[in-house]
């Protein structure tokens, strides 16, 4: 049977298991739109294609699937760029669809032509550095390769983009509907698990290592790692410390836990590892910038390193390591767990409370804060009011909502100290890029693959780069929170110029608009927070499941953490 490439290409999209597409139409890629028309999938059209590239990536997130977005040509494409520059530093698999002028006006100056050709935009060259793969496909004759090579990069274990983009006369060729039997893997396979490495030694190290720590990253939570963590922490007494994105994966209540390592947490897990520990165990930790302190040797220095992971380019990719294992983590864990059945639990000395992050004002300028690798101090200083709000703000969501949220952070800093969170909720910092203008989008689209309770948390810098998505929520009744902190100011930007530029303020105060009017004109629930009793009555009469609603905090733009970031 004869079908169109464009009728193909939404078949395989249900062969991948895609139910949902972000995007905007446009002329040449109308003829794909038409045949989505009569398919199972579900189109959502979104305000900005940035934003179609954030919602596909919050749906991977959250589904553990394949997120995908469409876009026409030219400018449809480039806006997609940074959401697809998102995906690929998290390693999301995403698939987005193009459209393209038609072959035969290649480098004739087509209207929103990126051939690459007469002066054109070059897509190829555009995107080369931010996919796993990106094929402008010329010919349906070669089509069978491209698919089967987009599979192969969308179901790897360590996946990432695939853009795909499509001539319009392309689009109306006809090809043998045959063609998806023979390239695509059955509905549901996974990618092959590697082989457990020889595990004796690294028994052995755990064994006679007088204080073990943990050191999880977001490669231990995939296939119930944190699971196996667990059982790994409690019954051998090991305390875990997490990365940013791993937060979550063990208890942050129970007493094994030291919270996130990293240059914007408290600090007590840097202290704990500095001041105890003889082992490192990394588990799927990258041991970026963030984590590591600006790779500060002291977290290192005297220690025996293990370093496990699943993608074999980690290994030692930073330090090393004196023994590095490259395999399945939870399956791993789960076969060190049999080995040590007799070894009685570790007696790890207790940790401190946090105390190294902070809260400085404007007027504490001429007092600057300590250097990245100086010990932080360990006393304990009262916070400002706006920040105790927001403390309580984060615990009063912890014991409200203690399973079955979301929750999607621009801001990263609030939750990572005051949040404490298990794997029976889900946190998803923006630690991809960093882009401003994520958290939204991001979470619109893990609400429409997760029926768990959504929250956005960002800054009003980051909220007017994406406000009008809040259309898309409301246009497809699509259930959101928004914790938005509103202080006037790019507040990370301010707070560099304040520690390193002596206050001379630049480009990073601006006027905001009123967003309980805004609210209003969205059509959605406005909340303004500024006592504790508000958020209890927030928590107790708001409907934070079924409702969109914009939560507003307005903090004093002159407060802010202390830590330094080198620049």
């Amino acid at each position: 049977m004869r079908i169109t490439v464009s009728e193909l290409l939404v078949r395989y999209l249900e062969r991948l298991g895609i139910d949902t597409l972000f995007g905007i139409p446009g002329a040449h890629i109308l003829p794909v739109y038409d045949q989505l028309q009569r398919s199972s999938i579900r189109t959502i059209l979104t305000k900005h294609e940035q934003g179609a590239a954030f919602m596909a990536g919050g749906y991977a997130r959250a589904s553990g699937r394949i997120g995908a977005c469409i876009a026409t040509a030219g400018p449809g494409a480039t806006n997609l760029v940074t959401g697809i520059a998102n995906a690929y530093a998290d390693h999301q698999p995403l698939l987005a669809i193009t459209g393209e002028t038609s072959t035969h006006i290649f480098g004739k100056g087509g209207l929103q032509e990126s051939s690459g050709e007469g002066g054109s935009i070059d897509q190829v060259t555009l995107f080369r550095g931010i996919t796993r793969y990106h094929k402008l496909i010329e010919r349906s004759d070669y089509l069978p390769q491209v698919l089967h090579r987009a599979t192969r990069t969308l179901t790897a274990t360590r996946p990432g983009p695939v853009l795909l983009s499509l001539p319009f006369n392309v689009q109306l060729e006809a090809v043998d509907s045959t063609l998806l039997d023979h390239i695509l893997p059955q509905p549901g396979s996974l990618p092959r698990r590697p082989r457990l490495p020889p595990l004796s030694e690294l028994e052995q190290r755990l064994r006679q290592a007088r204080c073990p720590v943990i050191i999880a990253g977001y490669g231990a939570t995939h296939r119930h790692g944190s699971t196996a963590l667990t059982a790994l922490s409690q019954r051998h007494a090991i305390p875990v410390a997490t990365s940013l994105k791993a937060k979550g994966a063990i208890d942050e209540h129970a007493p094994l836990a030291l919270g996130t390592l990293g240059v914007t947490s408290d600090g007590r897990a840097r202290r704990y590892l500095i001041d105890h520990a003889d082992l490192l165990l990394f588990l799927g930790a990258s041991f970026n910038e963030r984590t590591s302190y600006l790779w500060d040797p002291q977290l290192l220095n005297g220690k025996q390193i293990i370093q496990i992971d699943h993608d074999p380019e980690q290994l030692e990719r930073l330090y090393h390591a004196d023994l590095a294992l490259y395999g399945d983590i939870p399956g791993i864990l789960n076969a060190l767990l049999d080995r040590l059945h007799d070894m009685p639990p570790k007696q790890p000395p207790p940790a401190a409370p946090g105390s190294a992050l902070h809260w400085s004002s404007g007027s504490d300028h001429d007092q600057p804060a300590p250097a990245p690798a100086a010990k932080p101090p360990v006393e304990k200083r009262t916070p400002p009011a706006a920040i105790r709000l927001i403390e309580y703000l984060f615990n009063r969501l912890g014991e409200h909502f203690p399973s079955d949220i979301m929750l999607f952070d621009d801001n990263i800093i609030f939750a990572q100290n005051f949040l404490r969170i298990s794997s029976a909720n889900r946190y998803y910092p923006n630690s991809g890029i960093s882009s401003l203008g994520h958290a939204i989008p991001a979470a619109i689209g893990a609400r429409l693959a997760s029926d768990r309770t959504a929250f956005a948390i960002l800054g009003d810098g980051g909220f007017q780069m994406c406000a009008m998505e809040l259309m898309t929520a409301v246009n497809y009744q699509i259930p959101l929170n928004i914790l938005l902190l509103n202080n006037g100011t790019m507040g990370l930007i301010r707070k560099n110029q304040q520690q390193h530029y002596q206050r001379r303020f630049i480009d990073c105060d601006f006027i905001n608009p009123d967003f309980a009017t805004l609210a209003q004109a969205f059509g959605i629930h406005h909340y303004r927070i500024e006592q504790p009793a508000a958020i209890d009555q927030l928590l107790a009469q708001a409907d934070l499941h079924h409702a969109i609603n914009l939560i507003e905090i307005p903090i004093d733009r002159e407060i802010y953490p202390n830590y330094q970031s080198g620049r």
